[in-house]
């Protein structure tokens, strides 16, 4: 199967996390055309497609800004991808859907909220669920803890002592796959570098391997950080990109965490499709 030319697409980056997106309110005919996993798989490959982590499908809402479908880099469909959701912000405000204010916007984890501070696009995600900060993982060494968190997407983290010396392919990938998960998880490996400041690397499920960012894993990072007792309500997750994202979290009155995430987004280059 070929890649239908003459789509227009926009590549962005979020931290690092590479994606392609395609204005279907435009384009009606590009998501009919090229959402589905081979053509997913030829896009993001590096190489020989455009290359990126995942492809991003914008389109119309019955009763938001707009929407988002995700898809992983493997074709898979996703849930959420958090700087995905930044980079959608970005992009609605770019093309005019959107002002400087607050927006809402779907995706498949649910409807979102997106506002601008400072310049960055910010994200409100759903409350964090399954928080369990003492899972029935077993530490290797140079690891402390392991916990886990759904932040619309399944999430493992691992406290290490520097998360410059992991293995982040060779110890996430086992873990990723661990049966206990049952749908899998994204792993996640933290270390701390300063007053509410961790290095954060993980291994992203859909992408299966190491990315250099991870939005929805800095969120379950922060959310883990602050339940062991080790942060405050805002955390900075220095990515492995250098590229800083920024986690705020909420108790409301429910007893659960509201996180919000702010960091990078912007549009590198724009072009069509060409036949793959």
């Amino acid at each position: 199967m070929s890649i239908p030319v003459g789509h227009a697409f926009y590549k962005m980056s979020g931290s690092g996390n590479d994606f392609v997106f395609f204005d279907a309110r435009s384009d009606t005919g590009v998501a009919h055309e090229l959402d589905n996993p081979e053509t997913v798989r030829k896009l993001c490959a590096t190489g020989t497609g455009i290359g990126a982590d995942g492809v991003v499908f914008l389109q119309s809402d019955t009763y938001q800004a707009f929407r988002i479908r995700y898809f992983n880099r493997d074709g898979s469909l996703g849930e959420l991808c958090g700087n995905a959701s930044l980079c959608s912000v970005r992009l609605a405000r770019e093309l005019g859907i959107i002002g400087d204010g607050t927006c809402h916007f779907e995706t498949d984890a649910g409807a979102m909220t997106g506002h601008f501070r400072d310049g960055k696009p910010e994200i409100d995600l759903q409350m964090v669920h399954e928080l369990n900060a003492a899972t029935e993982f077993d530490c290797e060494p140079g690891e402390h803890r392991i916990g886990f968190a759904n932040t619309g997407v399944p999430h493992l983290v691992v406290l290490v002592d520097d998360t410059a010396s992991v293995d982040v392919v060779g110890r996430g990938r086992p873990l990723r796959l661990d049966r206990r998960l049952k749908s899998g998880a994204n792993v996640n490996f933290v270390s701390p570098i300063g007053p509410d400041e961790y290095s954060i690397r993980t291994y992203e499920r859909g992408v299966e391997a190491e990315t250099l960012a991870c939005g929805t894993g800095a969120v379950a990072s922060a959310a883990l950080l602050e339940a062991w007792g080790l942060t405050g309500k805002v955390v900075r997750l220095r990515t492995k990109s250098e590229r800083t994202l920024t986690v705020t979290l909420r108790r409301k009155d429910d007893g659960h965490l509201w996180p919000s995430l702010c960091g990078e987004a912007r549009v590198v280059y724009e072009g069509r499709t060409a036949e793959l």
